[in-house]
């Protein structure tokens, strides 16, 4: 029963989530002395938001560990793919300027900054969303952080609680905001419910500051804005977003005028798997797809005529598999694949990592890291093991109930495809076999591709399928916003007081990626709006 009583706040600035996004601008609102409420809505273990879970990539350009490694970009360079990769709209002309202005500030403004506060990187750029049709990354820019999201949520929560104005910030969890206030054309503060009692509250503040992320923690809304142009929603959709991620704040919002755009451009993932110990409906891990397995449809049926390999295209593969009739699909690999390729998005499930250890992650590197693969197998139900393509074939079907998997089909793609591989390297005629190819080229790929690997080899059974469904992640729209972070109404004039920052701005301008994301830009674009908002909040004389 909610109570009758209501609790009250007073501050000069509310920032409503406590991801990344809204501990940066926290910590700069201070630099600021300003007087700062943040509302959690999670619980105090969980501060840091799904930040705290992610691998910690984030895009730059030009940066000093690309010039070590002697990696030629520029911003016209980084700008050219990112609007290639974009394919933005003809009205998409405020994501096209925020665009621009992350390419040429992400490295002084988000890499330098947080090198001053501590953070190091993976001295190794990774190489992704080099792109198919079109061009997507043309060097590697994929800077991840030496001990994940994890230790990057960790240290700015550090400098948050150790800042010389600590005491200008109140920091109260499990509170959901429902509502902004809006009076005579003045935000003044918002309210809600404390969880844990069930009280109602009330914060007054003349600035407020969304960074409640996206719509992608509810699945229900993932599915209302589906994007069309793919049909129906996939029956099945596993969620890998923030369980709170739940667009009630794009909800209070709208209520007050504020424009929201492009909630149909999401940033899905196609190899979600359920996670052994969930915490929410649905919860689901990400895996990094396996390059050398083979991408199967509900039959068993390769992908094609081009061939599903990841590190290219990502939006490419969601899409080939929501083409299908059953929308989800089979990677199928051996144990010797497995152990060199096999892996989980985040910071979870990658201890060495997570933990800056050098010597236990150069040994997964270096011997594999079937300790994962076995406690996978073992742990989740999406996993079946074969010792033959009978075999294999008889569990994928008793695992989904249905004899969808076709022996035939499954024997034809494998054996296919390994008789490219015994033929040679010089025969090869296989698309998949040739971006392999083009992948071990570079240094960050080589060490954890395998070497044009059979499917079906008696030295490296046993075979493995892996069950994989869509997984919800990122909201590419939302809250659009001009350049200083200040939200838009729907006439297109900003809504004084109010600011949208991170995947609740759709990490710029309601919109930053248009349809593609060349990644690392949601970690970067959450450092990027809060530290612009927090700027914007302390140039307004009202507002000190």
């Amino acid at each position: 029963m909610v109570s009758k009583k209501e609790k009250r706040f007073q501050t000069d600035v509310v920032v409503v989530g406590g991801g990344i996004s809204g501990i940066v601008c926290c910590l700069e609102l201070l630099n600021l002395n300003k007087k700062v409420l943040l509302l959690e809505r999670d619980v105090p273990e969980k501060f840091g938001g799904l930040a705290k879970e992610s691998f910690g990539g984030m895009f730059f350009v030009n940066s000093p560990l690309q010039k070590r490694a002697g990696i030629k970009d520029s911003t016209d360079l980084a700008l050219s793919d990112w609007f290639a990769y974009a394919d933005f709209g003809k009205t998409d002309e405020i994501p096209k300027k925020w665009a621009e202005n992350y390419v040429h500030r992400c490295t002084e403004e988000v890499h330098d900054w947080l090198k001053g506060l501590g953070i190091s990187f993976f001295p190794v750029v990774h190489w992704v969303e080099r792109g198919l049709w079109q061009p997507g990354n043309s060097v590697p820019r994929f800077h991840m952080v030496w001990g994940t999201g994890y230790v990057l949520a960790n240290t700015l929560i550090g400098h948050l609680k150790n800042h010389p104005k600590a005491r200008n910030i109140q920091i109260a969890f499990r509170h959901k905001v429902e509502n902004i206030l809006f009076e005579n054309g003045q935000i003044r503060g918002v309210s809600g419910i404390a969880e844990d009692s069930g009280e109602s509250f009330r914060a007054e503040a003349d600035v407020v500051v969304v960074a409640s992320g996206g719509i992608n923690g509810s699945i229900e809304r993932v599915k209302e804005n589906w994007y069309k142009p793919w049909g129906k929603a996939p029956a099945v959709i596993l969620n890998g977003s923030h369980r709170f991620a739940d667009g009630t704040l794009h909800d209070a919002a709208a209520a007050v005028g504020a424009n929201i755009t492009h909630l149909d451009k999401q940033w899905n993932y196609a190899a979600g798997i359920h996670h052994p110990k969930p915490d929410k409906p649905a919860h689901g891990l990400s895996l990094i797809p396996v390059k050398s397995a083979l991408w199967l449809n509900f039959r068993g049926e390769r992908f094609g005529p081009m061939p599903l390999v990841s590190g290219f295209d990502t939006r490419f593969i969601v899409e080939q598999i929501c083409r299908q009739e059953k929308k989800y699909s089979w990677q199928v690999m051996n144990l010797k694949i497995a152990a060199k390729e096999f892996s989980i998005s985040g910071s979870e499930y990658n201890h060495a990592i997570r933990e800056q250890r050098w010597l236990a992650f150069l040994k997964t590197i270096l011997l594999g890291n079937k300790k994962l693969v076995n406690q996978l197998i073992e742990d989740c139900d999406d996993l079946v093991v074969g010792w033959s393509i009978e075999e294999l074939a008889e569990k994928m079907n008793a695992l989904t109930g249905r004899q969808e998997v076709e022996v035939s089909l499954l024997k034809k793609s494998i054996e296919t495809y390994d008789d490219q591989i015994r033929r040679g390297k010089k025969y090869f005629n296989d698309e998949q076999l040739r971006r392999i190819a083009h992948l071990r080229q570079y240094r960050g790929d080589r060490v954890r591709t395998c070497k044009f690997q059979p499917i079906f080899d008696k030295k490296a059974l046993p075979l493995i399928a892996i069950r994989e469904f869509i997984l919800s992640r990122k909201t590419l729209g939302g809250i659009q916003t001009d350049l200083q972070c200040r939200v838009l109404h729907k006439n297109g004039k900003p809504i004084e007081g109010l600011f949208a920052v991170g995947e609740a701005a759709g990490f710029g301008g309601g919109g930053i990626h248009g349809l593609r994301a060349l990644e690392g830009t949601f970690l970067g674009g959450c450092v990027l709006t809060g530290r612009v908002a927090a700027r914007t909040v302390g140039s307004y004389t009202a507002y000190g």
